[in-house]
């Protein structure tokens, strides 16, 4: 695992050995700020369940001012921070590690987020959980956009949002949503 791009390219990252995390494959995470690339430089980025921080740390690399890092995992946490501190990014970033919705609720009127990315664990529902503490912590800036890392089968209905894109892999997808 490593940054595709920017002023970090190449750079290997760390992950969490174990099936707990599942790395964002380079080919996915490459097609996906491919299609976020008018929209990353100078944003504020937010990265929930973020495993190794791969995808905020990426963001930085290509011109985000800021990502927030939150993980519940202590182990996924110590991940994150090492990531951040090998990339010298300790400055342009935050990591709280403690579960999404406590995160959420940590940031609400401190912050707002241009560019949200979660990718929780599968089959959980936690995506749910996850969308509505953003709708009701009010850290989505006013045109911001959510990017849900998904199974490619589930159901695309979230209440309070629009779903304006969706790009299938595989076994996955990326569901893009603006608040109502």
């Amino acid at each position: 695992m490593r940054i595709i791009a920017g002023t970090r390219r190449s750079l290997p990252l760390k992950t969490v050995a174990g099936v707990e995390t599942r790395p964002t494959t380079d080919r996915i995470k490459e097609t996906l700020f491919n299609i976020l690339q008018d929209r990353i430089y100078g944003s504020i980025f937010l990265d929930l369940f973020a495993g190794s921080g791969q995808i905020g740390l990426e963001a930085l690399s290509r011109g985000a001012s800021f990502a927030c890092f939150v993980e519940n995992g202590r182990e996924q946490g110590r991940c994150i921070e090492e990531n951040i501190r090998f990339t010298k990014f300790t400055e342009q970033s935050k990591l709280l590690n403690t579960d999404v919705i406590r995160g959420l609720h940590q940031l609400e009127g401190k912050r707002s987020f241009d560019l949200i990315f979660m990718d929780p664990p599968y089959g959980k529902g936690l995506e749910t959980e996850a969308l509505s503490a953003v709708k009701e912590t009010g850290v989505l800036a006013e045109d911001g956009l959510i990017i849900l890392e998904a199974p490619v089968d589930l159901e695309t209905d979230f209440p309070g949002f629009t779903v304006t894109r969706e790009k299938k892999y595989k076994t996955n997808k990326h569901i893009f949503l603006e608040a109502e």
